[in-house]
């Protein structure tokens, strides 16, 4: 454990809830470890590990790393050993991790909403090319994802993202992890507020703090000040959500105890108004409640909503308010929140004249060769900058309106969309086996093939259906908030044989019908049916909806023999 600094005088003035056993909270006095991660983080800063990288490990190669840095804090530094090939997903949860290890890294690149430069998108396009087989993957923490990395290239890798304004800082880990900020910040016609000074403020002051570098487990954070609530505030850890005061005008909701993986909670909304001035205090005030009162004892407890779910969000604001900020927060109704969410894909009008153009990638796959050719378009165009969204798209940012028709064929031509099916628009995939040691299924390649096949069968689809394909049941691809969301496993199929397949999630959703999706009792479908079994599911959605209705509406009362597919109610296209 760290010194601590800020528990000095907890408990003093506010009380707080014990739990019948000691969960490991920092606060209450339970500092001794309690799992590996825990010890691993106490021997070590895990931030202390950048030198090691820089000045030993790169210059001696893999086999000098030591395991508790290579599988423990290389991740504060978003690196992550891939997925040895050819071992199947049945092995997954059998082998020892050593045993799935492979002799490279998978690298997260942090992108915080900033808005990136022709030049940053080409540094990004570039080391895909130079140092990752050109592999350049989009996530939905906008993030972009290397893999193949040699322990030899990092320091080169970290020098040439430096010089555009770039890190992998934190990137993973028991840390503060990316942001998600809206992608149109400071430029949409419609926006409340824009949040990007927060963002930065966060990260110049706290990322890289030994203070905020020892988290019970993950954190995660988004903000935006769009009335669409583009960053998915619903399932992060805190969330700061555009709001107006009637006297004070624009500011920030907070948001917290969002997450999602085997065990999913939709955030508390505090009904507070926060000036954008004050939006990093009040992170930190988060983020230390949940470094000192998190609880350490189990990992799979380690998570802030847990804590949200045992306090309460009137608790939890009390000791924000009395032990943290030292200071009431001012109240405020909650925003209204949007129906469905937005992910910025299309031509749309910015507030100064100019365009946003935003285009999609099939799952977020792109590769290095993709970024430097957007790059070329973006200076070709006189395109400002860039930003990455949480739905694994891009936004091109100050398009002058005369060249946007000449702007678009061109971006179609290097594999980005402007005007895509809504199958390409709205399938979102994680990275699967191909290179997670957790997933057991195939994914990327496998929603490649499925948004293929449903094109082909549903090219004029007149409503939005999005689907969300997982490897496993951690939900990097938000299974239980999509319209329809797969979960990978193994199950059994015609003959009896263990395929690959996925457990179905349906109507899902966030925005104002916020809902995870429902399981159906029993019901999965192997990989190899999956094109057939969802077309059947949308031919029986458009023949039984009624005017206006959604998808995740209509799953809620539709009966269980359509939503299997066991019956369907006119042809099914081939």
């Amino acid at each position: 454990m760290s010194d601590n600094r800020f528990q000095a005088k907890r408990a003093t003035r506010t009380e707080i809830p014990r739990p019948k056993k000691g969960e490991g909270q920092w606060a209450l006095g339970y500092t001794e470890p309690l799992n590996k991660n825990e010890e691993s983080k106490k021997n070590d800063d895990p931030l202390n590990v950048r030198d090691r990288i820089l000045y030993t490990y790169s210059k001696r190669g893999f086999d000098s790393i030591d395991p508790a840095d290579m599988r423990g804090r290389f991740r504060w530094f978003g690196l992550y050993t891939q997925r040895k090939p050819g071992i199947d997903g049945g092995k997954t949860a059998i082998l020892d991790e050593e045993e799935l290890d492979d002799r490279y890294f998978m690298m997260r690149v942090r992108s915080d909403g900033k808005l990136l430069s022709p030049a940053a998108v080409r540094t990004l396009g570039q080391i895909g090319v130079d140092f990752a087989r050109n592999t350049a993957d989009i996530t939905d923490r906008q993030n972009i994802q290397y893999h193949w990395i040699d322990i030899e290239n990092v320091p080169e890798i970290w020098s040439r993202l430096e010089e555009v304004g770039l890190h992998s800082t934190e990137a993973c880990g028991d840390s503060p992890r990316p942001f998600l900020g809206s992608p149109v910040a400071g430029v949409a016609a419609d926006e409340i507020i824009d949040g990007t000074s927060a963002l930065r403020e966060i990260e110049s002051r706290y990322l890289g703090d030994p203070a905020f570098s020892n988290f019970p487990r993950k954190f995660k954070t988004a903000l935006t000040g769009h009335p669409s609530h583009d960053v998915a505030p619903e399932i992060n850890d805190v969330a700061f959500v555009g709001t107006v005061h009637p006297e004070h005008g624009p500011g920030f909701d907070v948001w917290v105890g969002g997450g999602l993986s085997t065990n999913p909670r939709l955030a508390e909304k505090l009904g507070v108004w926060v000036p954008l001035d004050e939006v990093a205090d009040v992170w930190a005030g988060v983020a230390g409640i949940f470094r000192d009162y998190g609880y350490r004892r189990l990992r799979s407890r380690a998570r802030l909503k847990f804590l949200v779910a045992d306090w309460g969000k009137e608790k939890f604001r009390e000791v924000l308010e009395n032990e943290y900020l030292e200071r009431p927060l001012v109240s405020n109704p909650s925003p209204e929140s949007p129906l469905g969410h937005r992910d910025h894909v299309g031509i749309h009008d910015q507030k100064d004249g100019k365009k946003y153009v935003g285009v999609a990638p099939i799952a977020g796959r792109i590769s290095g060769t993709h970024l430097v050719e957007l790059a070329e378009v973006m200076d070709r165009f006189g395109v400002e900058g860039a930003r990455l969204t949480p739905y694994q798209k891009i936004v091109l940012i100050g398009v002058a309106p005369e060249v946007v028709e000449d702007l678009v064929p061109e971006l179609d031509r290097i594999g980005f969309s402007a005007r895509p099916s809504n199958w390409r628009q709205n399938t979102m995939a994680c990275t699967g086996i191909e290179f997670c040691k957790l997933a057991i299924v195939d994914t990327k390649d496998r929603a490649r093939d499925l948004v293929a096949s449903l094109e082909s069968r549903f090219p004029d689809l007149d409503a939005s259906i999005t689907v969300n394909v997982n490897g496993c049941p951690n939900a990097c691809a938000r299974t239980q908030v999509g319209d329809i969301g797969l979960k990978g496993q193994l199950v059994l199929d015609e003959d009896g044989n263990q395929v690959e397949g996925f457990q179905v999630h349906l109507g899902g959703a966030t925005g104002l019908t916020a809902n995870f999706g429902r399981k159906l009792r029993a019901h999965k479908v192997t990989s190899a049916g999956l094109d057939d079994y969802i077309s059947a599911l949308v031919v029986n959605y458009l023949a039984d909806r009624e005017e206006g209705e959604t998808f995740s509406a209509w799953t809620a009362r539709a009966d269980d023999v359509l939503l299997r597919g066991e019956k369907v109610l006119s042809e099914v296209p081939a």
